[in-house]
């Protein structure tokens, strides 16, 4: 393909055919937003993304915080962790990321606690190469929602057969914001906000 270069009148020189032109139309394309992400707000410590899926009509959103608070037995400096809220599949999620294997979903167990309101031990799914672990059940989504929308700080521990120790705390101050946005495309059941849980479950099989 010919060198481009620009001459004193800013015109492109040296640029010819389809593949130039092509080139030309690439540099002034704009990005999808919901590839690239949406509106965008601070509130606390959360980053909330807000959009409007353009196929179904329907809020597609998120709010995330990070933390540098983690713990790990065998790593002596361990990256950052994150926490995000989202609806996937039309249900609502907790996804928390580390950047290390945390264990798996047979072998494996997370409990976490608000400030200092009782702990809870839910079900969850230990997913992306051992690294990530989800919480999806509605029930127990809608309580680690209803607990955290008045709560400043989330602790949380993984305990493992088959990984070393872990744990994080993070900064949850501006939950109310970030759980009304995340969940706009998919709220919280009535059901379970009445808090009548149904007993853990384990899961039987590993991802």
């Amino acid at each position: 393909m010919p060198a481009l270069r620009a001459d004193r009148q800013g015109r492109v020189a040296g640029a010819a055919g389809p593949a130039a032109a092509l080139l030309l139309l690439a540099g002034c394309a704009g990005h999808d937003p919901y590839v690239t992400g949406g509106d965008t707000r601070i509130v606390g410590h959360w980053r909330i993304e807000q959009q409007v899926d353009r196929v179904t009509g329907a809020p597609v959103s998120n709010a995330q915080v990070g933390t540098m608070n983690v713990s790990n037995g065998g790593i002596p400096i361990p990256p950052p962790a994150r926490m995000q809220l989202l609806c996937f599949k039309e249900q609502p999620s907790v996804l928390i990321v580390f950047g290390f294997k945390i264990g798996s979903t047979r072998n494996a167990e997370l409990g976490y606690r608000f400030d200092d309101k009782p702990g809870h031990q839910p079900t969850v799914r230990i997913v992306e190469g051992y690294k990530s672990v989800v919480i999806e059940d509605p029930v127990e989504v809608a309580r680690f929602a209803n607990d955290m929308a008045t709560s400043n700080v989330l602790y949380m521990h993984i305990r493992a057969l088959n990984a070393l120790r872990t744990s994080a705390e993070f900064p949850v101050d501006g939950a109310p914001a970030a759980i009304a946005a995340a969940y706009a495309g998919c709220p919280l059941t009535d059901a379970a906000k009445t808090g009548a849980l149904p007993p853990a479950r384990h899961a039987d099989k590993d991802d």
